[in-house]
């Protein structure tokens, strides 16, 4: 038995009503609360900060079942995927990872790093 139930991830943002329009325009996840200090989304607490310095690295992902379909609609909903230098991304920005799992990036408008996981089979 364990203590803990379903994690819960946070992101940083220094303008809520913007990252709402992200998330929920953009990503169309569900707002469950808004509050002077936080977005609430289902697993995800965007956090209102002064002020903000993207870490490198990613913070937050999800697993898809279909990676290229996923990126191609949130291309049509305004998000741009991060391509890295020596990463040998294809063309929707996919890297196939040494297992044969697929990874794109993205970032939001404070420039968190997100990431989308097709885990091979």
């Amino acid at each position: 038995m364990t203590v803990l139930d379903e994690p819960i991830a946070f992101a940083a943002s220094t303008d809520l009503a913007r990252s709402r329009e992200f998330y929920e325009g953009a990503l169309w996840l569900t707002v469950l609360a808004v509050t002077p200090f936080a977005l609430v989304l289902p697993g995800i607490r965007v956090t209102k900060v002064d002020s903000f310095t993207p870490q490198p690295f990613t913070v937050l992902g999800w697993r898809v079942d279909d990676i290229d379909s996923t990126i191609r609609t949130l291309t049509e909903r305004g998000v741009k995927f991060t391509r890295y230098d020596g990463m040998g991304q294809d063309d929707l920005g996919v890297w196939t990872t040494p297992d044969g799992s697929k990874v794109a990036w993205f970032t939001d408008p404070d420039g968190n790093t997100l990431s989308l996981t097709q885990f091979a089979a």
